[in-house]
């Protein structure tokens, strides 16, 4: 059974960076895809962005050109690069593995509050 640890949230002010990372503990990683997903208070959750296992990335329109998504295999670990960070952003965010594009697997969440 895959495990999923996030890791990387916090507050910060709006315009700022936030590097997220996801650790995944499973000998298959190199064969899964990933993806983003946050939950705002009160919101359904919503998906932020998926990388491939051969590193094709997609994201949201609402964090496209802001947020990036990466892979280490190595250390089957994925990143969410978060830059020019918006109060609207303030979520709670999860990564999941994806089987035929949709989220199987969750990690426990991490806390991103973006301040005005």
């Amino acid at each position: 059974q895959v495990q999923l640890v996030e890791s990387g949230g916090g507050l910060v002010q709006a315009g700022g960076s936030l590097r997220l990372s996801c650790v995944a503990s499973t000998s298959i990683f190199t064969i899964l895809n990933m993806g983003w997903y946050r939950q705002a208070p009160g919101k359904q959750r919503e998906w932020v962005a998926s990388i491939t296992n051969g590193r094709s990335t997609s994201y949201a329109d609402s964090v496209k050109g802001r947020f990036t998504i990466s892979r280490d295999n190595a250390k089957s670990t994925v990143y969410l690069q978060m830059n020019s960070l918006k109060p609207e952003d303030t979520a709670v965010y999860y990564c999941a593995t994806l089987q035929a594009g949709s989220p199987r697997v969750w990690g426990q969440g991490t806390q991103v509050s973006v301040s005005s």
